[in-house]
């Protein structure tokens, strides 16, 4: 299967010269699901970032179908890449409909009636109900299918979740991953999910990549993950069930 995004030996550092990224090589094959997962500052939302060049690498190459991002223009790169965030990032003063249409229209295209609701229905929201409210109107759960909707409007090949339901509530966030499941089985998107939660990562996704210290630790499918014996990837699993081993004993 051909890979969608790659990373080439990628590196970077900040400012301060500390390594965020080393020597990180990496491949999503069209239409499968990646979830990132690694310890804060580990970087997974850096490597994120650098798929629609929100960063750059210092050294090495990252392709989108095959083409340097460094080539690209990076508005037009951007928009062609769905990006959903914690926070949604909805403009406050736009309604819904114009929050999910504003994509379309930066792009040249108009969005329908038509167009809107299916892209509403798709996600789970009454397009009659929830159109017209404004985002203060809506639960934290209903802004962030606000948001992927929006990253959805412009039919990205490619989508960058970056910790999209880490702010929600545990029964709220289960109801988000099994309609994301379900429109993923059906949209067959390329998606990089970066995640702090396991069980989301066997959940959602086809590959499991762990991040230390800007290195890739392990990169392997759910079942392989939960019975690997890496280290880092057991310390990981520990930590994460923690509470339910302290229960058991």
């Amino acid at each position: 299967m051909a890979a969608a995004v790659e990373f080439r030996n990628v590196s970077l550092r900040s400012h301060d010269g500390r390594s965020l990224l080393e020597y990180v090589t990496l491949a999503l094959e069209e239409g499968t699901t990646t979830a990132l997962l690694g310890r804060s500052g580990s970087g997974k939302t850096t490597l994120l970032r650098m798929v629609n060049r929100m960063a750059t690498p210092d050294t090495g190459v990252v392709l989108v179908d095959g083409v340097d991002t460094n080539s690209a223009e990076p508005i037009a790169l951007r928009r062609s890449i769905g990006y959903v965030i914690q926070e949604t990032g909805l403009f406050p003063h736009f309604t819904v409909a114009r929050n999910i249409g504003i994509v379309r229209e930066l792009g040249g295209k108009r969005t329908g009636l038509k167009d809107l609701h299916t892209l509403l229905a798709m996600t789970g929201l009454d397009p009659e109900k929830f159109a017209e409210r404004y985002p203060h109107q809506l639960s934290g759960g209903q802004r962030q299918r606000v948001g992927l909707a929006r990253a959805l409007a412009g039919d990205p090949r490619i989508l960058l979740m970056d910790e999209p339901f880490g702010a929600l509530d545990p029964l709220t966030r289960a109801e988000m991953q099994d309609m994301l499941r379900r429109l993923l089985r059906r949209l067959k998107k390329t998606v990089l999910l970066v995640t702090h939660d396991l069980n989301e990562a066997i959940y959602l996704a086809s590959r499991i990549v762990l991040l230390e210290q800007g290195h890739i630790i392990a990169d392997l499918p759910p079942r392989e993950f939960l019975q690997s014996q890496n280290p880092s990837v057991l310390q990981y699993m520990q930590a994460f069930r923690r509470g339910a081993h302290e229960a058991g004993e």
